[in-house]
């Protein structure tokens, strides 16, 4: 492969980049299905998620490719901290290679190889990125932005994107939902009122994949995303217990990895997304991990849906009292 000289990292030769990391990870993982079946778990990231071998896989073949390339870039990734390619990186490259593991390794759809990409700075935030690529592990249809241009970029879907649905009323949506590392009995005094309405006339889904639930607002097939772990912890510190037991000591809400790429794309396409307080998620720094850095997340097709989620979402979560008498304490 062609090396990247530094002064060839424009628009052009980002979006090549991505495009061919894309597509160097994509044929790894489908490579390996043996190591899809196994699903075996050989650690934790640094951020505290359980790393399945598929996710080894992914990581190597990222770095691998980037190596050879001598791409000027400096590589933050889900399984390892930053990493320079080479002595001065001019780009941050963002890399979750499987956002979405465990469907992964089952061999279902709901996977997604995400990249964001931004000029080099260990300060930089969500704000400051530049490229975005999703592509789909099992399709291969892939979603590319560029901050700077306008429209989204569609791959490999059978109709134009993007597709968003006009649904405007909670018990008609199509939503998906997060559990990894988000005590159930929570998430049910949240929002398991909208679940109720929803489940019968529209649809409820828990993907355990941002990127793969944000996509699919974006294609039609979802209205509406809610992620509202971190926000229950800002609005009530003293449940940091309780996400720490079902995180296996540690608090696994939305990371910059997971979403980067993502709230870009969906910003490209018209998607309503923000915090679950209804701000921008720009200020979300790339490279930090903890708790108070990692996010919560509503996106939605239609301004007033979103609208009506912040509105009708049980805030705030129980006090603790109430969390014990919830789980017979």
């Amino acid at each position: 492969m062609k090396a990247l000289s530094s002064s060839s990292m424009n628009s052009s030769s980002m979006k090549t980049l991505l495009f061919e990391l894309a597509d160097h990870v994509r044929a790894a993982v489908l490579s390996t299905p043996g190591t899809l079946k196994d699903r075996q778990v050989h650690g934790v990231s640094p951020g505290g998620d359980a790393q399945f071998d598929i996710d080894e896989v992914a990581e190597q073949a990222t770095w691998e490719f980037l190596v050879d390339r001598k791409a000027p870039v400096a590589l933050y990734s889900e399984d390892q901290s930053l990493r320079a390619v080479t002595d001065r990186p001019e780009v941050l490259l963002l890399v979750d290679p499987i956002d979405g593991t465990r469907p992964a390794a089952a061999g279902l759809e709901m996977a997604c190889i995400s990249i964001a990409a931004a000029p080099f700075d260990e300060s930089a935030t969500l704000g400051d990125v530049r490229w975005a690529l999703l592509r789909e592990i099992k399709s291969g249809a892939s979603l590319y932005a560029d901050r700077v241009v306008d429209g989204l970029e569609a791959r490999g879907y059978a109709g134009p994107m993007p597709n968003l649905s006009a649904v405007r009323k909670l018990d008609r949506m199509f939503w998906s939902f997060e559990l990894n590392g988000h005590p159930m009995a929570l998430m049910q005094q949240a929002y398991g009122h909208l679940v109720d309405a929803s489940a019968n006339r529209g649809g409820v889904f828990v993907f355990n994949s941002a990127s793969y639930s944000i996509s699919r607002v974006i294609t039609g097939q979802l209205d509406a995303y809610v992620d509202i772990g971190n926000r229950l912890l800002k609005d009530r510190p003293e449940l940091l217990a309780e996400f720490e037991r079902v995180g296996n000591g540690h608090v696994l809400h939305l990371f910059p990895y997971d979403i980067a790429a993502a709230v870009l794309v969906a910003e490209k396409a018209g998607v309503v997304i923000t915090d679950a307080y209804g701000h921008s998620l720009d200020d979300m720094l790339l490279t930090r991990l903890d708790a108070a850095n990692q996010q919560s997340c509503i996106a939605a097709s239609t301004p007033e849906l979103h609208a009506a989620l912040l509105d009708e979402i049980a805030w705030p979560a129980p006090s603790a009292a109430g969390v014990e008498a919830l789980l017979g304490a």
